[in-house]
């Protein structure tokens, strides 16, 4: 068999493969796509509890590897997804992913609900940093480490690993809690500090959860959030830390899947 046949044969079964995947993203019964957005310093795998629940009660699932470069750079890459996805979408957003599914919708008529994790819900002009010191509380910015200086001019920030744990996590067992912390994915400066373009709770309905121990996004400033979104359900959670989703995932596929029923009648 000649090189270029070989090579044929390669693409076929990985465009396959992606037809596949697609096919299983797109339909399961009558159950929406939870389309899950990790923020900052977190990583798809943040999801795995609360996608794990919800893949045991019938939900396609997929957790976005959010890009984290830019909000306008991120929400591209996730409004893509929701393209290629056929059927209603839940748009599910953690911290800076809270960001990233406000500007993702773009007006698609699939995404049905917005629910918002510990979450960014800016308005046009307003940035993840903005509101982050709107409301006094938040402690992030003393734990961040020497930001890695980029090619293009930018900075990657991290947060320092032996303080991940009780800024980020502290309501997570520490063995996971150090993983989190090994595995953290780093965002740009920049993406902190881009202002929205749009604002789609304006128009999508959207539930909030958060824990009043966050310690990255002051609760007051969460409340608030949500208060002017026009919550259909606040859920504050007393102590969690910021990965409310990974500490508490019970409560948060509750959120999820009341926003999937609601959207469906």
């Amino acid at each position: 068999m000649t090189t270029a046949s070989n090579t044929r044969k390669t693409i076929a079964a990985a465009l396959l493969t992606a037809s596949t995947f697609g096919s299983a993203v797109s339909h399961a019964a009558d159950k929406p796509t939870v389309i899950l957005v990790h923020g900052a310093f977190a990583e798809s795998s943040s999801w795995n509890g609360v996608a794990a629940r919800l893949i045991d009660q019938g939900y396609p699932v997929v957790a976005a590897a959010n890009p984290l470069r830019g909000v306008a750079n991120d929400a591209k890459y996730v409004s893509t997804l929701i393209e290629q996805t056929a059927g209603p979408i839940v748009l599910v957003g953690h911290s800076y992913g809270g960001s990233v599914i406000t500007n993702a919708v773009n007006g698609s008529e699939k995404v049905k609900a917005l629910v918002y994790v510990a979450a960014f819900a800016p308005t046009a002009g307003e940035s993840a940093a903005t509101l982050a010191g709107k409301f006094p509380g938040g402690t992030l910015g003393p734990t961040l480490a020497e930001p890695v200086q980029l090619s293009d001019g930018n900075q990657d920030l991290y947060i320092q690993q032996d303080k991940f744990a009780e800024q980020f996590a502290s309501d997570v067992a520490p063995a996971e809690a150090a993983l989190m912390a090994a595995t953290q994915r780093p965002i740009t400066a920049a993406a902190l500090n881009e202002e929205s373009r749009h604002s789609a709770w304006d128009y999508v309905p959207s539930w909030f959860v958060y824990g009043t121990g966050d310690k990255n996004i002051p609760e007051a400033a969460l409340k608030f959030m949500a208060d002017r979104a026009g919550s259909k359900k606040t859920v504050s959670i007393p102590g969690a830390s910021h990965v409310v989703m990974t500490s508490h995932p019970d409560e948060v596929v509750a959120l999820i899947t009341e926003a999937a029923e609601a959207t469906a009648q």
